[in-house]
């Protein structure tokens, strides 16, 4: 019954994780990324519908994004959400795609960025530190119910921890990495 908790437990953690790589790729960096507009929400036929489903996204060079649309009456609504977006960039069209040349970042939008990464980086180990506690209570509920002995009950809980820890590092392994990557010139 332990193993079932600390299983779920790595199972939710691990999906924190992978939430925060997913989050972290939306910050950019000063070099093209597709994941900086593929999550975007476009407003098809009032429909908000992610980018990656209406067009193909490539990156040629190392500072363009090169936006496809599959349907070319889709472009202008596409063009509309990069510019509504909080991406800084301005889009160019030229009837048949779209490109988005990505600026050099200067150093005070560098320690901003930083600062952002640093924010969504504590809301992961927050997140964690939550699956944590649910599971911790799930355990105690257990033990309570005289369902697991006290000594399982100790060995849970401190297996239960041994995972905050592993995965509390791995989140900030992605944020270090990110930091690094947003620092780079």
């Amino acid at each position: 019954m332990i193993a079932d908790c600390l299983a779920d437990a790595e199972d939710r953690m691990a999906k924190a994780v992978d939430a925060l790589r997913k989050d972290l790729l939306v910050i950019r960096t000063g070099r093209a990324n597709p994941g900086l507009v593929e999550r975007l929400a476009i407003d098809y036929f009032g429909t908000p519908t992610p980018l990656i489903q209406l067009a193909s996204v490539q990156v040629p060079e190392a500072r363009l994004i090169v936006i496809s649309p599959y349907d070319k009456s889709s472009l202008a609504a596409v063009e509309r959400a990069i510019q509504k977006s909080d991406l800084g960039l301005t889009p160019n069209n030229d009837g048949r795609v779209i490109r988005l040349v990505i600026p050099p970042l200067t150093e005070e939008r560098r320690r901003d960025l930083v600062r952002v990464a640093r924010r969504r980086v504590e809301e992961a180990r927050v997140a964690v530190r939550n699956v944590r506690r649910d599971v911790q209570k799930d355990i105690d509920e257990l033990h309570s119910e005289k369902m697991v002995s006290a000594d399982d009950h100790g060995r849970g809980g401190e297996s239960l921890q041994r995972l905050t820890d592993r995965f509390v590092l791995e989140v900030d392994r992605v944020g270090l990495a990110k930091e690094a990557e947003i620092l780079e010139v």
